[in-house]
């Protein structure tokens, strides 16, 4: 199985899980500290963000960070969220760029589509459109949105060069790319890369943050930051690797701090 199909499965698992009522943990890794406790995906958004949101919105969200409160979104911009989910960032980035403004959701899990077309039903939200599709080929025109978000989605594609050219050609020029993502600082044991389950569980696929940076400026972006918002400490990250069944003792400390939650952004040239 290559790595999109293992992730299509993995996300469609996790719509299934949401909508049957059950929960879920970061990219459905199956550790115990699901929710608010899992050290990747818990405590995110506060209670004001998520009080108006579908529970089914909120219970989906798979992400690392909360890129809709650090891109600095503008009354009538248009948003494209890339690997959109259940729609919590979409509809978080609505409300946002009210009035005149329209957010898209790009994903390709047709659970999760379904998912997201039915929280927006329940949601009420007018300003919103999910898309069928996947990042490395983005179904838009070029020069289209004003901004890109993502959230812990980028990680996950086997070809990160693709993705971050094609979000460049659909932005608008002067347009911004900001997004929360998981990124590594330093050498990863080669054992973590090698496990196709662990691209799906928010690790395997990350970045070391100076190739981030590097494949950015290579597609073309100005302005390029990377700021670390949660910085994971080994116990965290062992949690996930003892479900995959890797010995933990061996790699305990060649991984604490490696791992990290960061918010990443550039800018299209105008």
């Amino acid at each position: 199985m290559d790595v999109k199909k293992a992730v299509k499965k993995t996300y469609g698992q996790a719509a299934l899980n949401v909508i049957s009522g059950g929960g879920n943990c970061c990219c459905n890794s199956g550790i115990s500290s699901c929710g608010q406790d899992d050290p990747i995906t818990g405590n995110l958004y506060d209670a004001i963000q998520t009080d108006e949101l579908p529970e089914a919105a909120v219970l989906a969200s798979l992400g690392c960070g909360n890129p809709t409160a650090l891109a600095e979104l503008k009354p009538g911009e248009t948003v494209l969220d890339l690997g959109s989910g259940g729609g919590i960032d979409v509809f978080l980035s609505a409300k946002r760029v009210m009035p005149g403004g329209k957010a898209y959701g790009l994903d390709m899990t047709d659970e999760m589509l379904a998912l997201a077309r039915e929280n927006q039903k329940k949601a009420g939200v007018e300003n919103v459109e999910f898309l069928k599709g996947e990042i490395e080929s983005i179904p838009l025109p070029d020069n289209t949105v004003d901004v890109i978000i993502s959230n812990c989605v980028i990680n996950l594609s086997a070809d990160k060069d693709r993705v971050l050219r094609e979000a460049f050609r659909v932005l608008k020029p002067g347009g911004r790319f900001a997004v929360s993502d998981v990124v590594t600082r330093g050498e990863v044991p080669e054992a973590i890369r090698k496990s196709l389950l662990l691209w799906a569980g928010c690790i395997a696929g990350a970045l070391e943050e100076n190739e981030y940076r590097a494949k950015l400026a290579a597609a073309g972006y100005t302005d390029i930051g990377v700021e670390p918002t949660r910085i994971y400490k080994s116990e965290d990250v062992l949690s996930l690797l003892e479900e995959k069944g890797f010995d933990v003792s061996e790699i305990a400390q060649a991984i604490e701090g490696k791992f990290m939650s960061s918010f990443i952004r550039a800018r299209k040239p105008v």
